[in-house]
Parts: structure tokens; C-alpha cells; sequence
């Protein structure tokens, strides 16, 4: 019987969960999503996509796992050895945003820091580009490393490979204990500010305003369903791999439910913060919150510096808390996503835990250094958006068809977490995942596939495209394949070596 690591309790398990998929998407994504795709109207299409696929999948996942009690490519493998790739494809897709994901987080650090003093000055888009990133002229010039981007960067792979060392128990989930309720805490005094400030209704009722010509608009049902889609850390192993170390009388339906629902919180509360800050500075300058309303690293690192310098008191205080908030929201993201290829090598390899962290964790630290270069932020920007949408949801379009089509193996997982649950699945989580979620994703992925054919990302040019993006997206599928051809050892996949009960409820 395999000897594997658990989770000390549930609450501990949950907060992981909840601490992977509570990340830097949350508080500078959503918001904006929702505020683009009909404000208040957004809500019912992002509802529906969280009950029949965000919960569904989180569901399948945290099944796949505790059943077949491995990394995710052990725990496919044991499924069916076909589907072996698929756990690989999904590792390699979390190893590529392992490199990119420690340098935001680098640059979180940094502004933690620069919000002391606001050291931005009074143009920030400027000293983002300029001053700190030192942003190379044109896409694909490497350039040289930059220091203030290194140096937070190695302490963000000394926090990370320092946790993942100490194991499941004693470092991820002691860690977590730590970051997300300091995180809570954190943002919880930024929204709570934010919403005494002057403008603070104006942004609110831009935020929640319902356009309901909108709900009517395929594009707003996408983009809910993509946003709970990457917003709940589905298709790239995490899930998988954090459910194997739960013991066996663990409460799988119900632990899904409050982890979607924790994240689904976090996010409505980023929207309440984000937007009644931006009425704050709609008002201070005499705009329309439309004018400034961003998403993605425009929000946090330019918009919301800009916001700051004209905060009537105690700038440097809240700059403080908002940009430590994004590094606790990452670190915690991180972890949970170098635990993924972490636990790959061990099982597929037999290596000790600290080799698999030296391993896995050092070559991803290594590669990170490309975006840490004056020409990072263009590396890193096709690397996140290719990824995601040949990564991700690629993977899960095809994952979840796999298992609910071609292996039909949703009635025996559907067995097995409804044996250990208080509240079992019925009819409509089989009808979900083998119907709505396969229809949705694949409508997605087309619209994708078209617009990314149509035209470069971004105007980008081509041959960066080629190497930078596609070329990321195809080597993670490709390394699927080549490491799913590597043999186990047949005792790995026997069921006799995983199938004992043990362990207490949690």
C-alpha cells in the first residue's frame, strides 16, 4: 500500500482549494469581465455557468483524484492508461505558467514596496514601462535581466520551493492557513474603504447596473463560462492532484460546492472593491467610470497606482495593503500549481519529494528568468493568453469529452463521490458534463481558433506569434504525449495498491 501524504483536516483541504483558485484573476479579471458583459445582467449567465460546469467540473476533478489517489497523470493512467497524456498535457500546461505566474507575482512585490512612497510618481503607466520594466522597443528582444524584477523574483521561489518542501501537511497547507485569511483581511479593509470613498456609489452603479439587452448575447455566455472556467483552477492538474491527498471517507460533492462558492465570494467582493475605487477616481476627474474601467495588469498596475496617489489619506498604507493582497492571491496560486508537476515527477520517477521541488520547481524558476528580461512582459503576455486558450481550455474541452464520451467513465466517478458525500449528484451533473459543458467549451474554442486566425494577437508580429504563443501552446500537448510513453511500473497502476481505505474523515 502506498504510503501517501494527507491533508491535516478539511479546513485545511478547502482552504487550498479555495487558496489555488482565489488568484491575481480574481480581483483584476472578474470585475472588469462582468462590467464588459452587461454589469448586474452578467450574473445570471455566470450563475448558470458555475452550476453546470465550474461545479460539475470541480466535482470530476476532485473524484478523479481521490479515487485514483495520484498526481494527475498517475490518476488518468489508473482510470484508463489511455488517458495517461492528458494528465501530462494538463502538468505541462501548469509548468508554463508556473515560469510567468512567479514573475507578476515579482512585480506584486515590487509594488508593495514602491506603494510606501508612491514611487510610481505621478505618471505610472511610465514608470511601469519605462523606469521598472524597462520594456525593450519591439516583441522578441530578450535584453537583459532587470533587477528590480529579479531580485523579488528569487524571493518568490525561495517562499514557494520553501513551502512545497515541507510537504502537503506541513508546508501547503500550513501556508495556506496563513495567506488566505491575511489575503481576506487585506482586501476586506481596501473594499471596506473604498466603498466611504467620494464616487464610491457612482462606481458601484456602473458595476452593477443590469443591461439586459446583453444576456441575449452568446459572446456574455462565453465569457461567464470562461470565466469560471479560469477562475477556478480546472484542466491544469491542480484540483487532480490536491484532491489525491484527501483521505478516503472525505466529503467530495460538498468540498466542491464550498470551494467554488469561496472563490465566486472573493470575486464579487474584488468587484465591489475594484469598482467603487474606480467611481473614486471617476469623480475626482471629472470622467465617466467607463473611461477608466481595465482589466489585467492595466488595472493593478497602473490604474490602481494612479487611484492611489489621489486617495485623500493613508496612500501608501492602502497601497501597501492592495499590492500585498495580489502577493499573498499569487503565492498562494503558485503553490498549488508547482505542487501539480511536483507530484508528476514523484510518481512517475520515484523521486523523494525534495528532489521532485529541485526538479520540477528549479527548471520552472530557471525559465522564469526569460520574464524577468526587458523584453519579459511581451514573452509573458503571449505565453498567458495561448496558454490559456489552448492550454487550458483545450484541455478541458477534451478532457472532459474523453471521460464522458469516449471512456464514459462519469457513472463510476459519479458513484464514487456520491458514496462519500452527504449531498449526492444526480441526472443533471452527468447531462452537464456530457452535454452543456462539451457544446459551450467547443463553441469557445472555435471562436477562439477563428479570431486567432484571422488576425495576430495583438498585432504582435508573426513570427513571435509562431514561437511565442502557438509554439508554447502545441510543446505543452507535445510533452503530454512523450511522457505518457514512458512506462510505469505495472504495481502503480494494480488497484490493489491504491483502493485500501485509510485515513480519518475530513
Amino acid at each position: 500500500m502506498e504510503n501517501r501524504e494527507q491533508w491535516g483536516t478539511r479546513a485545511g483541504f478547502i482552504l487550498a482549494a479555495v487558496g489555488s483558485a482565489v488568484g491575481l484573476g480574481n480581483i483584476w479579471r472578474f470585475p472588469y469581465v462582468a462590467f464588459e458583459n452587461g454589469g448586474g445582467a452578467f450574473f445570471i449567465p455566470y450563475l448558470f455557468a458555475l452550476l453546470t460546469a465550474g461545479i460539475p467540473l470541480l466535482i470530476m476533478e476532485f473524484t478523479l483524484g481521490h479515487k485514483y489517489r495520484g498526481s494527475a497523470p498517475l490518476s488518468y493512467a489508473r482510470m484508463n492508461k489511455k488517458a495517461e497524456w492528458l494528465g501530462w498535457w494538463q502538468v505541462a500546461i501548469a509548468f508554463v505558467i508556473s515560469t510567468y505566474y512567479a514573475v507578476i507575482i515579482a512585480w506584486a512585490i515590487a509594488y508593495t514596496y514602491f506603494a510606501i512612497g508612491q514611487q510610481w510618481g505621478d505618471a505610472p503607466s511610465d514608470f511601469l514601462y519605462g523606469e521598472y520594466l524597462q520594456l525593450s522597443e519591439a516583441p522578441g528582444q530578450i535584453g537583459s535581466l532587470v533587477p528590480s524584477v529579479f531580485i523579488p523574483l528569487i524571493l518568490v521561489w525561495v517562499i514557494t520551493l520553501g513551502v512545497l518542501f515541507k510537504g502537503v501537511k506541513k508546508g501547503i497547507e500550513k501556508a495556506n492557513r496563513i495567506f488566505i485569511p491575511v489575503l481576506l483581511i487585506m482586501f476586506l479593509i481596501i473594499v471596506v474603504r473604498a466603498l466611504t470613498l467620494d464616487g464610491a456609489a457612482l462606481g458601484l452603479e456602473t458595476f452593477f447596473k443590469p443591461n439586459w439587452s446583453e444576456i441575449m448575447s452568446p459572446s456574455v455566455w462565453v465569457a461567464a463560462y470562461g470565466q469560471i472556467f479560469f477562475s477556478l483552477s480546472i484542466a491544469f492538474a491542480i484540483m487532480v492532484t490536491y484532491a489525491s491527498y484527501l483521505p478516503r471517507k472525505a466529503d467530495i460533492n460538498n468540498n466542491a460546492f464550498i470551494a467554488a462558492f469561496s472563490n465566486s465570494s472573493v470575486e464579487l467582493l474584488a468587484g465591489f472593491g475594484v469598482f467603487a475605487t474606480l467611481g473614486f477616481m471617476a469623480t475626482t476627474q471629472g470622467v465617466a467610470v467607463e473611461e477608466i474601467a481595465a482589466g489585467g495588469i492595466g488595472l493593478a498596475f497602473m490604474v490602481f497606482p494612479e487611484i492611489l496617489n489621489s486617495f485623500p489619506g493613508l496612500n501608501g498604507f492602502f497601497g501597501f495593503l492592495f499590492f500585498g493582497s495580489l502577493v499573498f492571491a499569487g503565492l498562494s496560486s503558485l503553490i498549488s500549481i508547482v505542487e501539480t508537476f511536483v507530484a508528476g515527477v514523484q510518481d512517475k520517477f520515484k523521486v523523494s519529494r525534495a528532489k521532485a521541488v529541485m526538479i520540477g520547481g528549479g527548471l520552472s524558476a530557471l525559465i522564469s528568468l526569460l520574464f524577468a528580461t526587458q523584453g519579459g512582459l511581451y514573452f509573458l503576455d503571449a505565453a498567458d493568453y495561448f496558454i490559456n486558450t489552448f492550454g487550458i481550455a483545450l484541455a478541458g474541452l477534451v478532457s472532459v469529452v474523453t471521460v464522458s464520451w469516449f471512456l464514459k467513465e462519469l457513472k463510476p466517478l459519479q458513484d464514487h463521490a456520491n458514496t462519500t458525500s452527504d449531498f449526492r449528484t444526480g441526472l443533471w451533473w452527468k447531462i452537464c458534463l456530457g452535454i452543456i459543458t462539451p457544446l459551450v467549451l467547443g463553441y469557445m474554442f472555435v471562436l477562439n481558433l477563428i479570431d486567432n486566425l484571422k488576425a495576430n494577437y495583438e498585432g504582435y508580429p508573426t513570427s513571435f506569434v509562431l514561437y511565442s504563443g502557438w509554439g508554447v501552446a502545441l510543446a505543452a500537448l507535445i510533452i503530454g504525449f512523450i511522457f505518457a510513453a514512458m512506462k510505469w511500473d505495472k504495481k502503480d497502476l494494480d488497484a490493489s495498491t491504491y483502493s485500501k481505505d485509510e485515513g480519518e474523515d475530513v
